[in-house]
């Protein structure tokens, strides 16, 4: 139990929510890290801010073989994503990319480094800090192949950013382009310029920004199907409730039925008209057939 308030504090805004918070991610340096993968991690540090915790020391660990290091790292920073990077002569320039489920490693990626483009050498006006991208996969690979499916929901994880509730044109000004050809993935991000066109849509330009990056597949760890299923499962407070009497068809147009008791036509008020007047016949064969007594004459 907390013994101060602000303990208590700390640990409620850690419970879990209906709504979660933005996910973290925590950017860790092995112990044998060269220039190369350093540099990587803080261009994706950078694109990450202000959810991101860069670790500057080096961490002697290996995910694949021991992932309690990485486990106790997230419970601390209170991280559920991780890119974790080393160098060896059997792996150079190597980055895994991975995420926690209750603070366990979920999936995990090794993805090999073969050409880096930083921040600094795109001469380039940059986005600003904490930028929502706009995610784009190309490839058919990232249908078909369950790795690469796998690998397309860890990076949509990974830089989709914070959950907003309306768009501004003004605000769609950064891109993350992800292409999968060739037993390659090639990772290029750009800004968005929109230029005058003439009328109200504007013409948009895309504009390298860095950073770039070209990628290739090698180990990976994933959950079981089980265990994937029990992660994507949402509270009940969050499933829509079904609404009855209510369908659409498929242009999106949506009808709703509406009951009611049967009405009485013949009571209904029309329109005063002399031509629409009941005749004494009329009345007198409504009221029961009795003819209406003649008036005497005087």
């Amino acid at each position: 139990k907390p013994k101060t308030k602000r303990a208590k504090r700390f640990l409620e805004k850690r419970e879990p929510k209906l709504n979660e918070n933005t996910k973290n991610a925590m950017l860790i340096k092995g112990g044998n890290a060269n220039l190369t993968v350093t540099e990587v991690l803080k261009d994706i540090y950078a694109v990450k801010k202000p959810f991101a915790v860069l670790y500057k020391r080096k961490n002697i660990t290996r995910p694949f073989e021991d992932q309690t290091s990485l486990e106790f790292f997230s419970k601390k920073s209170d991280c559920s994503l991780f890119l974790f990077g080393s160098h060896n002569k059997k792996r150079p320039n190597n980055l895994i990319i991975g995420r926690m489920f209750d603070y366990h490693v979920l999936d995990m990626i090794e993805l090999g480094v073969e050409k880096f483009v930083s921040l600094k050498d795109i001469k380039n006006s940059k986005c600003p800090e904490g930028t929502k991208p706009m995610l784009i996969f190309a490839g058919d690979v990232f249908d078909v192949n369950e790795e690469y499916r796998r690998l397309k929901s860890l990076l949509i994880d990974f830089f989709r950013g914070p959950t907003v509730p309306s768009i501004r044109l003004a605000g769609l000004e950064y891109v993350l382009h992800f292409t999968a050809v060739d037993g390659k993935i090639y990772m290029r991000s750009y800004k968005v310029l929109l230029k005058k066109s003439g009328c109200k849509i504007p013409r948009i330009e895309l504009e390298e920004m860095g950073p770039s990056l070209d990628l290739v597949m090698r180990r990976t760890h994933l959950a079981s199907d089980d265990l994937y299923k029990l992660s994507l499962k949402q509270p009940k407070g969050l499933k829509p409730k079904k609404k009855k009497n209510i369908s659409h068809d498929v242009f999106g147009t949506t009808y709703g039925r509406i009951h009611m008791q049967k009405q009485d036509l013949s009571k209904l008020q029309t329109r005063k008209m002399k031509g629409l007047k009941k005749r004494p016949a009329e009345k007198s064969a409504e009221d029961g057939g009795a003819t209406p007594k003649k008036s005497k004459s005087d």
